[in-house]
């Protein structure tokens, strides 16, 4: 029976334990370049005792940002910063992981902190968002322009740009971001996407997109390096992505080379209601792993080490990955392991506060 600080190997990338840093987006840069925030948001979480690290949507393209303010991936000249970030968290044991993402129709938006809203199109920070289809996330969002088939295929190419930069930056995980309403999710989904073409239309046509992304990354990203998908495993409406469909995706996934399935949920239709209780999106992750045969990452207000502890040992997941209790205690997972009474990885600067 496996546990929450039992190491697990994917091909030739070994983990000290099951726990992940989520991406979380920290809106804290210029031109998409990483900075001292990134370095000790991700190495202060690496050095309290995960066993990896997945560094927040990263953007592909200018045009990909949630934000002004987001990070980016889509130059050369963003592999050198990003390298600080790695090497810091490599550093202490924790695989260093990075997600590629592309916002789609929602794109172009504050910060949380300044309103969260989208940014007006009189602004001069704005910029047209795209999508499968002209169909805006909300009235308050602007109505994305629809990709063409050619720009569909350069954000591909863009995709697989991203990895290459990625491996070059030192990171020895990817994570493509196809979840939460952004641009994957958004041709997934037949409610966000209403294409006639080869694009849209049937399943098989839905998940082409992301599908053919994934083709590209595993022309660059190497077979001995972890590849994980972040999908919304349902979005709780009617007529809209379910399980079923994730776990039909997740079975093609698997043979197209990826290794993990992240399982989140929501985010592409606005104003659905969901039981947000502990926990809430486990059972999507152990659907995916025990009928399509995949490895998964469980995620949701995941917040006490037994509970972490016993989604591992029931076979629900193989990964549990916790954002804001994260946020909240840097150094959750050394207090689980010293708690649960499994060995810790506690950097000798630390031990006299666990003596």
């Amino acid at each position: 029976m496996s546990h929450l600080f039992e190491a697990i190997t994917i091909i030739d990338v070994t983990f000290r334990n099951r726990i992940g840093v989520s991406p979380m987006c920290q809106y804290s840069y210029e031109n998409g370049f990483s900075n001292d925030w990134q370095v000790v948001h991700l190495g202060s979480r690496a050095s309290g005792g995960v066993g990896f690290v997945i560094a927040e949507a990263t953007a592909i393209e200018p045009v990909g940002r949630i934000s002004p303010k987001d990070v980016g991936i889509w130059s050369d000249e963003h592999i050198e910063p990003l390298e600080k970030v790695t090497q810091f968290v490599r550093s202490q044991g924790a695989v260093a992981g990075l997600q590629l993402a592309h916002a789609g129709r929602k794109a172009c938006t504050q910060r949380p902190w300044d309103g969260g809203k989208p940014i007006a199109n009189e602004d001069p920070a704005w910029w047209q968002s795209v999508g499968p289809s002209p169909v805006a996330f909300n009235e308050s969002y602007q109505t994305p322009r629809e990709l063409t088939k050619a720009e569909i295929k350069n954000v591909q190419h863009k995709f697989k740009d991203a990895a290459l930069r990625s491996k070059q930056a030192g990171f020895n995980l990817i994570e493509i971001h196809a979840a939460h309403g952004y641009l994957i999710h958004s041709f997934l989904s037949p409610l966000s996407n209403h294409r006639i073409d080869e694009y849209g239309g049937s399943f098989e046509n839905r998940i082409r997109f992301l599908v053919e992304i994934i083709q590209e990354v595993r022309k660059v990203w190497p077979e001995r390096l972890p590849l994980f998908v972040r999908i919304s495993g349902s979005e709780w409406v009617e007529n809209g992505w379910s399980v079923d469909d994730s776990i039909k995706l997740a079975k093609i996934l698997m043979q197209e080379g990826v290794d993990v399935i992240d399982c989140s949920s929501g985010g592409n239709v606005p104003g659905v209601k969901i039981s947000l209780t502990p926990g809430y999106q486990v059972p999507i992750a152990e659907a995916i792993r025990k009928q399509a045969g995949i490895k998964t990452a469980a995620v949701g207000l995941i917040t006490e080490p037994e509970h972490a502890n016993r989604i591992i040992q029931d076979g629900s997941a193989d990964f549990v990955l916790l954002g804001r209790e994260l946020l909240r205690h840097p150094s959750w997972a050394l207090d689980a392991a010293v708690k649960l009474g499994y060995p810790a990885s506690i950097p000798p600067q630390y031990l006299r506060a666990y003596k």
